[in-house]
């Protein structure tokens, strides 16, 4: 059933899918969903400073945002990278990607990663790190359908890791949602819009062992369905203390900056205070 569904939104234009993740994104809004409920509460505490009428207003765009995020799916996982690629309207940065240094991709969780990742590995072979799912067949469909060509997947765990060390080594580009939940042990407590979040520590500790450079990754999502604009932008992640949190600390706030920019682009039906904070 999953893989039906997923079918039928790849057959749909772009425009007429990101048309029907609209209207999912009004329903969730108007529905009062456990989704609303978690959008709401990220961005009362990362915008605390906005009117009660500008926060309802960012949260009705976050959701319609995340229903495009869920239409548009099958029609990044079940079209081709070349056919995904055609939808890329523009390109900043691509240049970046030719470094004799070892590369890792920050890719928060903002507009489209996944577009992002099957597009930058056409032009060079990609590691990504996910969160595997509980669901054993779901988490095979998802993996089946994100590991293609040049795109290979490690799972957030201690194997996973390994794999991103021998991607670095092997000249391939490493990249790494920074911004999800990583357990207890591998995150420390940083600051994110100004409320301490449990972030992980991996991205950081890579790029300071491997001496890489880190290029913030992400595919802004533009109106109508006129398709996704791919940024690629150097970013510095490693403070001069040299130490972990500090650079932990410096990451969330490159992260922030991009997030400022389109905040309805971000994720933030995603419990990004687990831990912390009960949603």
């Amino acid at each position: 059933m999953i893989r039906f569904i997923l079918k039928l939104f790849s057959l749909i234009p772009l425009r007429f899918n990101h048309f029907i993740g609209m209207l999912m994104g009004r329903f969730s809004y108007l529905m009062n969903t456990r989704s609303k409920s978690i959008v709401s509460k990220n961005i009362e505490i990362c915008f605390a400073d906005l009117s009660k009428a500008e926060q309802q207003s960012l949260i009705k765009k976050s959701l319609i945002e995340t229903g495009k995020g869920l239409s548009e799916s099958g029609f990044i996982w079940m079209n081709s990278f070349a056919h995904n690629a055609r939808h890329i309207t523009k390109t900043n940065g691509a240049e970046h990607l030719k470094s004799e240094q070892p590369v890792i991709l920050l890719v928060p969780h903002f507009g489209c990663w996944e577009i992002a990742a099957r597009v930058v590995s056409l032009h060079r072979p990609t590691t990504f790190m996910y969160k595997e799912l509980e669901n054993k067949k779901q988490n095979a469909l998802l993996l089946s359908l994100r590991q293609q060509q040049d795109l290979y997947m490690a799972a957030a765990n201690k194997k996973g890791v390994l794999k991103l060390h021998r991607a670095l080594k092997s000249g391939q580009l490493v990249a790494i949602l920074p911004d999800q939940y990583p357990g207890n042990e591998g995150g420390v407590l940083a600051p994110f819009f100004g409320q301490s979040a449990k972030t992980m520590t991996l991205l950081v500790k890579l790029a300071r062992k491997n001496n890489t450079k880190v290029l913030m990754t992400w595919a802004a999502r533009l109106n109508k369905g006129r398709g996704y604009e791919l940024n690629i932008k150097p970013v510095d992640v490693l403070s001069e203390s040299g130490v972990l949190e500090d650079d932990v600390a410096k990451m969330n706030k490159v992260i922030e900056h991009l997030v400022k920019i389109k905040p309805e682009q971000y994720l933030w039906n995603y419990k990004r205070f687990k831990g912390v904070i009960k949603y």
